[in-house]
Order: structure tokens, then C-alpha cells, then sequence
């Protein structure tokens, strides 16, 4: 086990999570310079020959109060059921924790809550898993997510796997002069009056426009995309994907009230696979929807939406995590809870 010290090591670091099939941005060197107001350190697992076979991005920042929170976002990336590798890793958020006097170590990995392989081995390393979030505020990445399988397939076999209401309604946004076309950053204005407009709609908070510019800056071109869908030349809907290694993930969207019936966004959607297809990806990632599947739930709306693609419903293991002060952790929680709970009532009534 070593850490990341200089640019040799991040360059090797970047190659190995790219060419990882459980790679994910949000361990990549670009996304921790858009989380850059946190501290970031990388521990790398090696092989008796010096080869990376393991590696966790780490993000650190300071608590009022409570002192420092360790984080790992889609953490780690490894052969997950490989024990050497993950002591290894195990081994160095330890040495890092004790730096750095943390409270707690957490991470939200996309391993699957069905993986009793994985539960065995984190357990047996002295994780604690949390697995009972149900909506998207009560952790900070989404527990659920809709994920296409586009593996060696081709536009056809995967446009005939959508829904028929999907596939007439990515039809119909054609047919009635829905276009899309690529933006530049000065185009993020557009999108973020965009989504000023759906956060207002939909209840939700929304990140200023200063983020996604620093977004763009840290990973567009290679790993970033702005497409913003027109109609009679004026913006109507957008998104945000990110490409990274094997992945597209759906990052995030936003539409106008305005000529919603033209269905831009069943486009945006196509449009977003079909890249994640040409970059001959893996998996596309439509993210999060709501572990409450139905009809009378808030978020079912997007759950139907998503579902309409031909993705699978996936659920992930949740929070997996090492107190190292338990009691600390334990109020950190409880005030972590309060607050979301408070912040979207505020939202609501707003």
C-alpha cells in the first residue's frame, strides 16, 4: 500500500481507473479538482511486482464541531472480492485517518446490495454498512439508479429495447422541430436559468452557476458534455453527461416549462446514449430515482421516466462506512439528518 505523492503516480493512478471496469468519475483526479474546496488523497493497493490493483480517492474536509469527514465517492475501484487489495486500501484510509484525526470514514460504492461476497469481506475489515435509504436526501449519492446495458450493441438493438411510448416520443420530439445541439461554457448560462426554473418547479436546490463552470473547466472536453435541446432556436431543455472509462452517466437535466409536450427530453436522453454508444461504453447511467416504487410517490414520475429506456432497476449496498469515533459520528448523523430534513421543508414552501 502507498499514496499518491506527484504527478508520476496521478498519471499512473488515471490510467488504471480508466482501463478498470469499475471505474467511476467521481474517483478521478478531474472530479476531485471540481471538489476542490476538500482535501483529496489517493491510497493505491499494489501486487508483489509494483502493479496497481486497487484504489480509493478520498475526500476530506473539516466539520464544524466535529472535527474531519473522510469520503469516498463510488469508492473503491478493485477487484471488490480480492482480500489483499481491499486490506491494502483498508490499510491506507487508516494511516489517513489517524492524519488526519477523522471521525469517520464513509463511502457510497456502486457494489450491488445483493453482493453477500463483498458485505463478508467489508465486515470482516471492520466496515459498517448502512442499507435502509429509501429517498434520495438521506444519503449524498443516489442508493438506486436506472442503468442500460450497451455493451456491444448496436443504435437499433438498443433503441427497439425502449418502451413503444418512449421510442414515439423521442420521434415526436423530432417530428415537431426539436433540436439538439452541443454547447459551449458560455452556454451554461442558458442551461442554468434552465434549471433555476425546474429546481423552483420540482422542489429542489440547486448548485450556482460557478459550479458547473468549474465543472466545465475540469473536465470538458474529454469528459464532459452540454447538450441543449431548441426549439424555434430558443432553449428549451438540457443535460449534462459525463464519460469516463467504460461509463456515460446522465449527471444532471434540466427543462423549462415551456413546450414540455415536445418531449426534449426523451431526445436529450437518446442523444446522450447514442455518445455513451459511439464511445462504445459499457453501461449508461441514467443515476438516481427513488427506492419507493409507487405510483402515489413524489419522484414515480421519474422512475417511469427512466424505466422507459430499457434500463434496469439497480440498487446498491449503501453506506458503508468505519467510525472511528463512534459517538461523534453518531450526533454528526443525527444534526446531518435534521438539517436535510429542515432544508427541504424550506424548499417546499418556498
Amino acid at each position: 500500500m502507498r499514496f499518491v505523492t506527484d504527478e508520476k503516480d496521478m498519471q499512473a493512478y488515471k490510467e488504471f481507473l480508466e482501463n478498470h471496469e469499475r471505474c467511476n468519475f467521481q474517483q478521478s483526479p478531474e472530479w476531485a479538482k471540481v471538489k476542490s474546496n476538500w482535501i483529496n488523497e489517493v491510497v493505491l493497493a499494489e501486487d508483489e511486482n509494483g502493479t496497481i490493483i486497487g484504489a480509493v480517492s478520498i475526500l476530506i474536509r473539516k466539520i464544524p464541531i466535529f472535527g474531519n469527514i473522510m469520503y469516498s465517492s463510488r469508492g473503491p475501484t478493485c477487484d471488490i472480492h480480492d482480500i489483499d487489495a481491499m486490506k491494502q486500501l483498508t490499510d491506507g484510509i487508516k494511516e489517513l485517518a489517524k492524519k488526519y484525526h477523522a471521525f469517520v470514514y464513509k463511502a457510497e460504492p456502486d457494489i450491488l446490495s445483493s453482493d453477500e461476497e463483498f458485505r463478508k469481506i467489508a465486515i470482516n475489515l471492520g466496515y459498517k454498512i448502512k442499507d435502509d435509504a429509501k429517498n434520495f436526501r438521506e444519503e449524498i449519492q443516489p442508493r438506486y439508479v436506472f442503468r442500460l446495458d450497451i455493451k456491444n450493441k448496436t443504435e437499433e438493438e438498443i433503441f427497439s429495447g425502449f418502451h413503444s411510448k418512449t421510442r414515439y416520443n423521442v420521434r415526436l420530439a423530432t417530428k415537431k422541430g426539436v433540436v439538439v445541439k452541443e454547447g459551449t461554457r458560455e452556454n451554461l448560462k442558458d442551461f442554468h436559468k434552465i434549471m433555476i426554473e425546474t429546481g423552483a418547479r420540482d422542489g429542489f436546490i440547486i448548485r450556482p452557476l460557478s459550479y458547473f463552470e468549474k465543472m466545465y473547466d475540469a473536465l470538458a472536453p474529454n469528459h464532459m458534455k452540454l447538450l441543449m435541446a431548441y426549439y424555434e432556436d430558443k432553449p428549451i431543455s438540457g443535460v449534462i453527461p459525463i464519460m469516463y472509462g467504460n461509463k456515460t452517466w446522465y449527471l444532471y437535466g434540466a427543462s423549462s416549462n415551456e413546450h414540455r409536450n415536445l418531449m426534449p427530453n426523451y431526445l436529450l436522453q437518446w442523444e446522450m446514449i447514442k455518445i455513451a454508444l459511439s464511445r462504445k461504453d459499457d453501461i449508461y447511467d441514467f443515476r438516481g430515482v427513488s427506492g419507493v416504487v409507487d405510483e402515489n410517490h413524489p419522484q414515480y414520475g421519474l422512475y417511469r421516466f427512466k424505466k422507459g429506456f430499457g434500463a434496469t432497476f439497480t440498487e446498491f449496498v449503501g453506506e458503508v462506512y468505519l467510525p472511528f469515533k463512534p459517538l461523534t459520528y453518531s450526533i454528526y448523523k443525527f444534526t446531518e439528518k435534521t438539517f436535510r430534513n429542515l432544508r427541504a421543508l424550506k424548499t417546499k414552501f418556498k
